[in-house]
């Protein structure tokens, strides 16, 4: 299957898909129903079923300009011991779809890790001869110093909201991915701690979106008066456009991922900003377009124009 890809101004994304996901919404969210997912009819057939499933990816983004080759996000990985079923011992052509898409691992220089959950880390590393290794061996691993702090403590994720820790733990296993995911880059002196402001290039920088995790970071991209924003865990998904209070049963502090959500939809809605979500399924990228007190993600090219030009026809 051919790599979906965008450009923007010189900059070309390129989006290589892990693992396709159809879920009931209480898997990802504290407080949405299948009901309410149904209210939205908007979101099928692309982002959720007839019967009300949220329909999402596991994804990588590859950035790639004139002097860098940056993955974005380096999804579950394969051959790893995880509690959740659907993400054991992976055993998924990623790599070999990753260099179909003309990205073989050895010629990527720069990884970038949004924030260090189990699903953002995983091809950090690749199981050669019973050790954990870097997959991308001529890379810098970039890790925000403030997720690095958080987490190099090697303790059980604390999430600031009514879910069990015994769910967290089951899914997110902080320690677990620390040791097979992170710190096998660190001993290999391959990564670098960053500011969550940090200019990766003039075109590429990361921007704070604190909140689901305490270092969260999206990543801004600029080129030649286009623009786009690849979301991370920001949001999770585009009914989070609509209802920005649907929070993720593994935020962080609910009240901060809320707030940086509902700024980033303020200031992205109805200008000529493509919106990448990183658990978003095909087709991927759209715009924010107000529609009455809220918001909605469009994936019309209908509704913007990327010569700054602010929308003025939203549905």
């Amino acid at each position: 299957m051919t790599a979906a890809s965008w450009n923007v101004g010189d900059v070309k994304i390129t989006s290589i898909v892990e693992l396709h996901n159809v879920r009931h919404p209480n898997f990802v969210f504290r407080n949405l129903s299948q009901e309410e997912v149904l209210q939205q009819a908007w979101l099928r057939p692309h982002f959720a079923t007839e019967d009300g499933r949220l329909i999402s990816v596991t994804q990588a983004f590859v950035v790639e300009c004139a002097e860098r080759r940056i993955i974005i996000d380096t999804c579950i990985g394969n051959g790893k011991s995880r509690k959740w079923p659907a993400w054991n011992k992976l055993n998924e052509p990623f790599l070999t779809e990753l260099a179909d898409a003309g990205y073989p691992a050895e010629t990527i220089d720069t990884v970038l890790c949004t924030h260090l959950h189990v699903d953002h880390v995983g091809w950090n590393t690749r199981l050669v001869d019973g050790r954990w290794i870097p997959t991308f061996p001529n890379a810098s691993y970039l890790f925000g110093r403030k997720e690095w702090e958080y987490w190099s403590a090697e303790t059980d994720e604390k999430l600031d909201n009514d879910v069990s820790q015994e769910v967290a733990s089951e899914v997110l296993e902080t320690r677990t991915v620390y040791q097979d995911s992170v710190r096998p880059i660190i001993e290999a002196g391959l990564h670098k701690l960053v500011e969550m402001d940090h200019k990766l290039t003039d075109e590429i920088s990361l921007e704070p979106t604190p909140g689901h995790t305490p270092g969260h970071v999206s990543v801004r991209i600029s080129s030649r008066g286009q623009h786009a924003i690849i979301t991370g865990d920001m949001m999770h998904h585009p009914i989070q456009c609509t209802l920005p209070e649907a929070s993720s049963n593994f935020d962080y502090s609910v009240a901060e991922a809320s707030a940086t959500r509902k700024e980033f939809l303020r200031c992205c809605a109805d200008r000529p900003v493509l919106v990448l979500g990183t658990h978003f399924p095909e087709p991927t990228a759209g715009w924010i377009v107000s529609h009455g007190k809220s918001w909605r993600f469009s994936v019309s090219p209908g509704h913007c124009r990327l010569d700054g030009q602010k929308i003025t026809n939203a549905t």
